[in-house]
Order: structure tokens, then C-alpha cells, then sequence
């Protein structure tokens, strides 16, 4: 529940980000920053990927410096940013002391990037404020599109229980939730129904569910292994 509170947390008049490293993971969040209209400042060692992202134009401004010499980090006015992702991931010295640098300097919302459960644990410790394990995700999300193409979204609330979106299962069609008994049978919570933008939230007992459609459920990973998806 660590992520929901920080984004509950995080200021909703935040219009400016920092991303330390760029790198595949940084240069994706750089741009899907920017393209959604926030200003970005995008930093990297390397001169090379500072360019890339200027010819790209992926990011608001970009220039080269060393992350792990605070003055660096100040002179660039990294200090004064809202946000400050830091996508280091495969140097850990590197990560670690940039994390601590920029909280140190001030930086109210800090966001690493951690290659290993070790690797997050010592970001947290330096105080990181939310810690994201990209390479994971994205494999377990290629499990689930493998073995259960059904599951259109997925949000892990925590290794054990998750909130998905799911296609209505074809043996689900035409019956409603109560007959279904979903809580009991399959001990899940069903938090929506519906399709793109037109959802029905909290839907009633007597809501009839449609192959056509999908639903928003809540509940434990197992359990919702067990669904006919």
C-alpha cells in the first residue's frame, strides 16, 4: 500500500519532474512525461544520451552531470524540482548515492528505480519515497499475458492481493452478480463493469454481466487465478 499513499501524497499541482538517468527506462518516463505536458528536465552522465534525448525531444531540456556530486546536482537546479526520479538501475554505488543526494538536498517526492530487492531495500533506507522494480513487472506482466490473456490491467496492491481488469468470462455471460455468488465462490469483490470509458462503479447484485464486457475485481492473487479467464 506504500505506492497508494505516495500517490495520494503527491502533490496534484506537481508540473515539474527530474529524471536522473537516461537509459531505456528513464527516456520512457522522461517522454511519457512530456508528452502529457509536464516540464522535464532529463540528466544523465553520458553525453551521448543527453543528446539522443534533445534530437528526440523526449524532455523539456536535458545536460550532462555526474549525479553523485551534490554540487552538480544543485548547480543544475535539481534541487528545486517537485519530483525527482531517479532511473539508475544497473549502477548501484551510482543509484544509491544520487537517491540520498537529492533527499538530502530537499527534493520532497523521490522516485528510484531498483534492479534487486537488496537494491530497494538500501533506496528506502536513503529515502526514497516510492521504489519501482520495472524489469519485475514487466516480466510478470508477460506471464499473465501468456497464460491468462483475459486480464487486460493489472494494479498489485501488494505480493498477495491485486485489483485486475478482466473480459467477463463466457460462462459468466447473461447471469448476474448474486447468482454468481462471486464473493463466496471465488472470494473476490467486483468494483465495475463496463467497456473503455462507460463503467458502471459499484455495480448491484442484480447486475447482469456480459461477455462483451469486462469487470473490475479485487482480491487475492490466488483467487483470481481461479477464475474461468
Amino acid at each position: 500500500m506504500k505506492s497508494l499513499n505516495f500517490l495520494n501524497n503527491l502533490r496534484r499541482e506537481t508540473r515539474q519532474f527530474a529524471v536522473i538517468g537516461l537509459g531505456r527506462f528513464g527516456r520512457a518516463v522522461s517522454g511519457t512525461l512530456y508528452k502529457l505536458g509536464y516540464e522535464v528536465l532529463g540528466t544523465d552522465i553520458k553525453e551521448s544520451l543527453v543528446a539522443q534525448v534533445l534530437n528526440e525531444k523526449i524532455a523539456s531540456s536535458a545536460i550532462q552531470l555526474d549525479s553523485t556530486q551534490p554540487n552538480a546536482l544543485k548547480e543544475a537546479g535539481i534541487f528545486e524540482f517537485d519530483t525527482v526520479i531517479v532511473a539508475i538501475g544497473n549502477y548501484l554505488e551510482e543509484s544509491i548515492v544520487t537517491a540520498l543526494n537529492v533527499k538530502e538536498g530537499g527534493v520532497e517526492w523521490v522516485v528510484a528505480k531498483a534492479s534487486s530487492k537488496i537494491h530497494g531495500k538500501l533506496l528506502e533506507r536513503v529515502g526514497a519515497d516510492l521504489v519501482v522494480f520495472p524489469e519485475y513487472h514487466a516480466g510478470c506482466e508477460l506471464a499473465y499475458t501468456l497464460t491468462k490473456p483475459a486480464i487486460l490491467e493489472r494494479f498489485d496492491l501488494d505480493p498477495d492481493h491485486s485489483i485486475v481488469e478482466i473480459w467477463v468470462p463466457e460462462e459468466f455471460h447473461g447471469k448476474t452478480i448474486e447468482e454468481l455468488n462471486l464473493r463466496n465462490r471465488y472470494k473476490i469483490n467486483v468494483l465495475a463493469t463496463g467497456k473503455e470509458d462507460k463503467f458502471k462503479i459499484n455495480p448491484t447484485p442484480q447486475e447482469k454481466l456480459d461477455k462483451n464486457l469486462v469487470m473490475v475485481i479485487i482480491g487475492s492473487n490466488r483467487d483470481i487465478q481461479q477464475l474461468p479467464i
